[in-house]
């Protein structure tokens, strides 16, 4: 179901943050004179710093080489009120959102809150509230004059750039926009600023000075992004991965028993053996170019006994020996799984034992009973470590050629590699003959008879953190259960869900739908509308753009409204007019 969003202008809290006073009178009939009582108390909130969990998401992503040069980035708060929580000194948020290109890029530095106004930038006093100390830090920026004069925007503009978005089906998120577009030539970094009580009615308060005189700006978070070629979008890059698409799978090597398993994935590893020696065998992970038949598990206390040798090449296959290995590894790395999974089979056996002679002594007295019911911390680590969390990259992908730079890979998962990583993370306890009979049903562990998905490595994994990855079989509109999601590199994602798929679709979270402009020629920008209904509309004619890349907010809402037809435009109007819708890129599977 295609996600909902609203455009709402503002979320005012119900009392700004700052200290009141309440004072209540009680008159007695009886008693002549009233009885007042007065309480003072603060209405707490971020002021001159702000935790990281405050920020969900930017866009452009941090980091991002995408092409970005007509987009306005933007913050996205968790805290729907947070931009009106405190007064800029006019109508609009206490926070606003400034992009400094390489050139002009301000170094941070952290200061004590005594110390903001002292130094040669200017900063006005600012008295501290009740709960802030004088020796609290603070993030700061000094920006030139007329740096700022350029970017900042004017007391009727800042209105424009903070709303809140309302997204179906998750929290309300209040949105800080940019006013400057990002230069095509060079990086650049977004700070987000407090402004509180730095407006008046004529503008920001600079203070006095040359042109070259500092500002100081308390600094709440910031982050850096660069555009590259206009070929390197989100659409673009996704798209280019189907070039490099092929099977999970190295190519023939002209012999035919070794290409036979080349191509069910094998790879050659080095294997150093149980005795010492080394030689080269064959392996494969869990992901296979294919389905794959599944046997009947043998319950096993050593790795060894996995091992399969091919007499016709004269090599060992140690895939589901690596597999049992890394299961107990895993486990035995995991001291709560551990400890909780041999406390159970002790108490397993000691509940069969009690069966077991029970009806032989004919004991008179009630005993407690014994109860064997696997822990759910157990059942819930198995169940991750079968959608393979935890496992390293090197047991998943042992060839760096099997998975390309900028390439996806669409994937079967091997169920018997998984029984046996699971087998070897279930085997702690297992010493004599009997542990492993008692074992031989193996961990409890629902499963899906079906596992399909892709390995993506592209620096789109990267570039926008917030990908959203569905698969869909033939025939369906619902998307097929997600088994799991793993980042296994910063540019290495696996993605898995629970039947065949025959479709996937890459496309980004509503937070990454963002605003831009067109650019129908140098020093011009335009905007194309869209109608109530969500259609198409007009496009307004080109407006010149302002200094150093900067949007006129003002005459961009004044064109919008009167394009429109209304007298007012509130922030709300104004970001759904400027949204960018996201786009979805879809992979067909054979």
């Amino acid at each position: 179901m295609a996600d909902t969003i609203t455009f709402v202008d503002h979320s005012q809290p119900v009392l700004p943050a700052g200290q009141y006073v309440i004072t209540t009178t009680q008159k007695i009939t009886e008693s002549p004179e009233p009885f007042p009582a007065t309480r003072q108390f603060t209405v707490s909130a971020d002021r001159f710093s702000l935790p990281a969990a405050r920020v969900t998401a930017v866009f452009p992503p941090d980091g991002s080489l995408g092409d970005h040069h007509n987009v306005l980035p933007h913050v996205m708060l968790d805290r729907p009120t947070l931009p009106w929580e405190r007064s800029s000194g006019v109508d609009g948020p206490w926070l606003a959102l400034l992009l400094f290109p390489q050139s002009q890029r301000p170094d941070p530095k952290v200061v004590r809150l005594a110390d903001l106004g002292t130094g040669p930038a200017h900063f006005p006093a600012t008295p501290l509230e009740a709960h802030q100390s004088p020796d609290d830090q603070a993030t700061v920026i000094d920006v030139p004059r007329r740096v700022l004069e350029e970017i900042l925007p004017s007391a009727a503009e800042l209105p424009y750039l903070a709303h809140l978005r309302r997204t179906e089906g998750a929290p309300d998120v209040a949105v800080v926009l940019g006013n400057r577009l990002p230069s095509s030539d060079e990086p650049s970094t977004v700070h987000l600023v407090s402004v509180e009580g730095r407006y008046w009615a004529d503008g920001f308060d600079l203070g006095p000075g040359e042109p070259d005189s500092l500002v100081r700006l308390v600094s709440l978070a910031s982050w850096k992004f660069a555009c590259v070629a206009e070929n390197q979008n989100f659409a673009t890059l996704v798209r280019d991965l189907a070039q490099h698409g092929s099977p999970l799978r190295l190519a023939d090597s002209g012999n035919a028993a070794a290409d036979d398993l080349l191509r069910q994935g094998q790879v050659p590893v080095r294997h150093t053996l149980r005795q010492g020696g080394s030689t080269v065998s064959w392996y494969r992970g869990p992901l296979t170019t294919g389905p794959v038949a599944v046997s009947p598990l043998p319950t096993t206390r050593s790795s060894d006994g996995l091992l399969r040798f091919h007499p016709d090449i004269g090599m060992f296959e140690a895939g589901y020996a690596a597999a049992w290995e890394l299961g107990r590894l895993l486990a035995l790395q995991s001291t709560d799984y551990a400890t909780a999974l041999y406390d159970w089979k002790r108490r397993r056996s000691q509940k069969r034992l009690r069966a077991t002679l029970e009806p032989a002594t004919g004991y008179p007295l009630d005993v407690p009973d014994i109860d064997d019911t696997l822990p759910e911390t157990v059942r819930t680590w198995l169940t991750g470590l079968a959608g393979l969390a935890g496992v390293p990259l090197m047991y998943l992908v042992p060839d760096e050629r099997l998975l390309p730079v900028e390439s996806i890979r669409f994937v079967s998962l091997d169920q018997q590699w998984i029984r046996h990583l699971l087998d070897g993370a279930f085997s702690i306890g297992r010493l004599t003959a009997a542990d492993a009979e008692l074992d031989r049903a193996g961990p409890p562990v629902h499963r899906a008879a079906v596992v399909t998905g892709a390995l993506i490595r592209s620096g789109v994994v990267s570039g926008y953190p917030g990908l959203v990855i569905e698969a869909f079989t033939e025939g369906h509109d619902s998307p097929l259960e997600e088994v799991g999601t793993i980042r296994l590199t910063p540019d290495i994602m696996l993605c898995l869900f629970a039947g065949t798929l025959t479709r996937l679709d890459v496309r980004q979270r509503p937070e990454a739908v963002h605003f831009a402009v067109e650019l129908p020629a140098p020093g011009q920008f335009g905007k194309s509308l869209r109608n109530a209904d969500g259609t198409d509309g007009p496009v307004l004619a080109p407006l010149p753009l302002g200094p150093g890349g900067r949007l006129p907010i003002g005459d961009l809402t004044s064109s919008i409204a009167a394009t429109q037809g209304v007298e007012t435009l509130g922030s709300g109007d104004f970001a759904r007019q400027m949204i960018e819708t996201a786009e979805r890129v879809s992979f067909l599977s054979s």
